[in-house]
């Protein structure tokens, strides 16, 4: 791209895949990859003045993120397709910053078909025209290598960090982990990273009971993985020395999806229609944690979000055949850390309580 000025793109803040976005767009793609600030409260307020009155969550923080990316010099935005109403976030997202006076350009996904080779290429081709296909498949793979670990990396650590033993020692192998990936150059130092999150935590010693509290997370793709989003709900969790299981992330919903081709086969007695996105991942999750026992599941989902509130009926069918006890959470933008912290130590109270006796 010599004498070419490279796009600056963005992506609104989510959780922590922005290490896998820019390592694509700038090793992949050839651009440079404006990092959005970490999501706010301020981020939530500016995405919520702007945003219309009844529409989810999650689009008010897309909004806000994308503002502030645009502040931090970001000229290219782009924006991902889906099933539910984020399916049209775009095109919404687009007007209401193109309304405030904002110019750039705007890549949205769902006026793609990406499943098709052509349109693939045309993708490509609008982030940089002199983008080499080879070049690119290659070190998109070794992104998307980067989105497994990210998410192997961050099971493991939710898992037992509510039972490090040394003091603080898991959390700073996942910090440094964390760092790796954000600055990774080459698959090389992918792979190097990666090796030394999985020692490190290795070696830490944990103080883990052998029946430990286990509880299941599931609910809205957005608002269940991203801390900002819930209040960072897994790690009060494990502070509470619990050992917490999320299914849903990038790699299980999209990356590994067809080896869970069965999944609605496995809840057909729950649910025989599909109701959403994730709404058949959800159940099955569920159903599956009431299977192996688990102590309780958190059901978490955005204020407005109409595929988890036609979950909730059913998950409540569970918690009564399976005699699971289920916390349900909706957060909005007004949702308190305080009044969350409530709830999780009544909830910690009542599965502790139950365990004993059982």
């Amino acid at each position: 791209m010599a004498g070419a000025v490279r796009r600056k793109i963005a992506f609104p803040r989510y959780a922590e895949y922005h290490c896998a976005f820019r390592y694509i767009a700038e090793q992949a793609l050839g651009v440079q990859y404006i990092l959005p600030p970490p999501l706010t409260r301020h981020t939530m307020e500016l995405g919520a003045k702007y945003s219309p009155e009844f529409v989810c969550t999650p689009f008010k923080t897309c909004l806000g993120s994308m503002i502030e990316a645009l502040e931090a010099g970001a000229d290219t935005l782009f924006m991902t397709h889906g099933l539910c109403r984020l399916g049209y976030y775009g095109e919404l997202l687009e007007q209401i910053l193109r309304d405030l006076g904002y110019q750039f350009d705007f890549i949205n996904l769902s006026d793609y078909d990406m499943s098709k080779k052509k349109d693939l290429i045309k993708v490509v081709r609008r982030f940089n025209p002199k983008v080499n296909p080879a070049r690119f498949l290659t070190q998109f793979m070794e992104g998307a290598r980067m989105v497994e670990y990210l998410d192997e990396i961050t099971a493991e650590y939710y898992r037992n960090c509510g039972f490090d033993a040394s003091g603080g020692d898991y959390k700073r192998a996942y910090q440094n982990f964390l760092n790796d990936m954000y600055t990774a150059q080459n698959r090389a130092d992918v792979e190097n990273g990666y090796r030394r999150a999985r020692s490190a935590m290795q070696a830490v010693p944990l103080d883990k009971p052998e029946r430990p509290l286990r509880v299941g997370i599931a609910g809205e793709f957005y608002t269940v993985m991203d801390a900002f989003s819930n209040l960072e709900l897994e790690q009060k969790l494990a502070d509470m020395r619990v050992e917490v299981h999320r299914w849903m992330n990038v790699t299980n919903q999209f990356m590994h999806y067809k080896s869970h081709r069965n999944m609605r086969v496995k809840i057909m007695d729950l649910c025989q229609y599909e109701m959403g996105p994730t709404a058949a991942a959800n159940i099955w999750w569920a159903k599956r944690c009431a299977e192996r026992n688990f102590d309780g599941i958190v059901h978490i989902k955005s204020a407005s979000c109409t595929p988890e509130i036609d979950v909730m009926p059913v998950l409540q069918t569970i918690s009564r055949d399976y005699k699971i006890p289920v916390l349900y959470l909706t957060y909005d933008a007004q949702t308190s850390d305080v009044g969350l912290q409530t709830r999780l130590e009544a909830f910690y109270d009542m599965i502790d309580m139950r365990k004993k006796v059982l």
